[in-house]
């Protein structure tokens, strides 16, 4: 049987690479609130909604897997997170409902709602919905307002129940810069996966504007980790401020530092080729670095002998890999379990690469009489 330590730190490298996999597929709400600005008119607005409305699912099925990996693997997290901060996970939940509805019935007939309310409602889940999980991630870093008592059962402190994150102002840089990001990935997306001169032409002034308004939000925010205090925990679980913790991470993790460098150079690589050349392959290289760049952040709030869900109310109720995980037990069996993932990558990778191998044209969407 493995080690506890050893699985421990693996599934929460598993949740972060769910957590890295999330952001990237984040370019299907990038997509939906690109449709306004990118389209010039009906045609176009309903090939774009098909291209991205054909991989929406996978995002939410990607959040509803981190969500069940926490609560698999980390189960106190689970019930302090998502069972405390119950309100600001209701609102990112309710953003989610209107996509699916969205998709459902924006063109059937009879639509009582109107066309343009669904649009609307896909242009709220592509941005409230996104920035809202960025604020929620940021609190990783910044802590929250939760005491545990002697039963490990939670006692949030504000009656908002998460919502409280909205009056933190350092919490606003991520949500926004993802919010940009994604907005930047699902250019890239839409310049690959749709045949049309215009809608390209367009994608890539939306790909390098967004890339502008999402640097130096971005930038506030990697400033803030490395130089603000961070959670740290000694040997008998105690846990203290140290001062610069994250950035005394990366050093104590030099490949994690390596893949959030390694990451943001790819994800600028992906931008130039998808802006400035006539490649329409800008969103893989774009792909494979936020999702190293991610998830060597979500190492960087976890590892390293650091609290990834801190409380700044008790300092000893914050939470680590080591306090918040499951048995050994279960985390040994699903350890194991967790062997088949590569398949099921490997299936999506497979169905992903057929759907897009024939890209969408007008035509296409003019005779589909099943297009969304």
């Amino acid at each position: 049987m493995l080690s506890l330590e050893f699985l421990q730190i693996y599934w929460w490298c598993v949740v972060s690479l769910l957590g890295g996999l999330l952001v990237f597929m984040m370019f299907v709400q990038g997509g939906q609130t690109l449709l306004f600005g990118l389209c010039k008119n009906e045609l176009q607005k309903d090939m774009v909604i098909n291209s991205i409305g054909r991989k929406w699912e996978l995002t939410f099925t990607t959040l509803v897997m981190f969500g069940g990996a926490c609560f698999a693997a980390f189960p106190l997290f689970y019930a302090t997170s998502f069972g405390g901060a119950y309100w600001v996970w209701l609102a990112i939940l309710f953003c989610f409902i209107l996509q699916a509805v969205s998709y459902e019935y924006r063109k059937k007939p009879d639509n009582f709602l109107g066309q343009k309310t669904y649009e609307i409602f896909l242009f709220i889940n592509g941005s409230l919905g996104v920035i809202l999980i960025g604020m929620a991630v940021s609190t990783f870093f910044s802590g929250s307002d939760f005491l545990l008592n002697e039963h490990n059962f939670v006692q949030w402190q504000t009656p908002f129940r998460g919502l409280e994150a909205l009056g933190n102002i350092m919490l606003y840089p991520l949500g926004i810069a993802m919010f940009f990001l994604a907005r930047v990935g699902g250019a890239l997306y839409l310049i690959n996966n749709i045949d049309d001169a215009e809608i390209r032409a367009n994608a890539k002034k939306a790909a390098l504007k967004n890339t502008i308004l999402f640097l130096p939000f971005f930038l506030i925010f990697i400033a803030w980790i490395f130089t603000k205090a961070g959670f740290a925990y000694d040997e008998s679980g105690v846990v203290s401020l140290v001062g610069f913790k994250y950035a005394l991470n990366l050093l104590q993790m030099p490949l994690v530092a390596a893949m959030i460098v390694i990451g943001v150079g790819l994800v600028l690589f992906g931008i130039f080729k998808g802006a400035f050349t006539t490649s329409i392959y800008g969103v893989v290289p774009y792909g494979v670095g936020v999702v190293l760049t991610v998830t060597g952040l979500f190492l960087v709030a976890g590892l390293a002998d650091t609290a990834f869900y801190p409380s700044f109310s008790n300092l000893q109720s914050s939470l680590t890999i080591k306090n918040a995980s499951s048995s050994h037990y279960t985390l040994n069996v699903m350890a194991y379990v967790s062997l088949l993932v590569p398949f099921v990558l490997g299936y999506i990778f497979v169905v992903w690469r057929a759907m897009d191998s024939k890209k969408i044209t007008a035509d296409e969407i003019k005779h589909d009489h099943h297009a969304y």
